[in-house]
């Protein structure tokens, strides 16, 4: 038994008459007829009752055709899901970003392009610091990353830089800078300084020891924090100042002020790490639409 044979029984169920069954399939009738005989034949039972003048579905007939149009109606499906699938319109990607990606907006605009584009593929979440998200993506457990490079020669990923967010200089609100337009690097010498480990955020960091002793001086380091956001809340405290990327300033509006910094233009490089090897469709439309989020905010 074939599919052509559930569609030539089910036309002539539609229409209880095989001439027009026939026509509607763009084939003559005998044929028509011979394959329905031959349908019955295979299953032994009788689909059409041919005692009358107009031909009726037996009650076998009538069942096999709902079950007929039930099949049909799944290979359909079936070759629809299979063509999206193919397209990556259906699947699911895993994502995974830093937390000071979180609040970038470049992140936020590819997000909801991709889910404005792709509404029937899932989307997964995670948040991890830039090596751990290295390390899941080389591992298979994320198929994307935004990430803070370096990423430490992990080999089998590439990476796609998308942004360099400039940096600027977060004091409280009450520092003698606060009132500042802008700050030169070298005016934070005497100040100590908040930062985060280097062992999960090496870019950032590297960039802003590397500028400041540039300027002429290597920063008193009175606190680690775990994350950024933590980063901006000892801040908020007064037990320091920090550099962070510009998308921090919603934190602590007020209570912290952010100032840029003059001289020189620091920046956080931000962009969508993923493996070299990657085929999937779900993915690749993904990050097609992280880049076109960074032409879109360049333009």
């Amino acid at each position: 038994m074939e599919l052509r044979h559930l569609r030539y029984f089910l036309a002539v169920a539609e229409e209880l008459n095989f001439t027009r069954a026939a026509r509607r399939l763009n084939i003559s009738q005998p044929p028509l007829t011979q394959q329905i005989r031959s349908l019955e034949a295979e299953l032994a039972v009788a689909l059409i009752d041919r005692s009358t003048y107009r031909i009726a579905l037996t009650d076998a007939g009538r069942v096999f055709a709902a079950e007929a149009a039930r099949i049909l109606a799944q290979v359909r499906n079936a070759v629809r899901l299979a063509r999206s699938a193919a397209k990556g319109a259906i699947g699911r990607v895993r994502v995974g970003f830093t937390e000071s990606a979180s609040f970038n907006p470049l992140v936020t605009s590819a997000l909801r392009a991709f889910r404005a584009a792709y509404p029937e593929v899932e989307v997964s979440l995670e948040e991890h610091p830039s090596t751990e998200l290295a390390m899941e993506l080389r591992e298979g457990r994320l198929d994307v990353g935004f990430v803070r490079p370096p990423l430490r020669e992990e080999r089998g990923l590439t990476f796609d830089l998308l942004e360099k967010e400039p940096l600027v200089a977060a004091v409280p609100g009450g520092h003698r800078l606060a009132r500042r337009r802008s700050v030169a690097l070298k005016e934070l010498s005497g100040e100590t300084f908040i930062l985060y480990p280097r062992a999960v955020r090496p870019g950032l960091v590297d960039e802003v020891v590397s500028a400041c002793e540039s300027a002429g001086f290597t920063p008193r380091v009175g606190q680690h924090a775990p994350q950024l956001s933590s980063t901006i809340n000892l801040v908020a405290a007064s037990l320091g100042i920090s550099i962070v990327p510009a998308s921090m300033r919603s934190l602590q509006p007020g209570t912290v002020v952010y100032v840029p910094l003059s001289g020189k233009p620091l920046h956080a490089l931000l962009g969508a790490a993923y493996r070299v090897d990657e085929r999937s469709s779900v993915v690749l439309n993904f990050i097609e639409q992280a880049r076109a989020a960074c032409g879109r905010r360049a333009g």
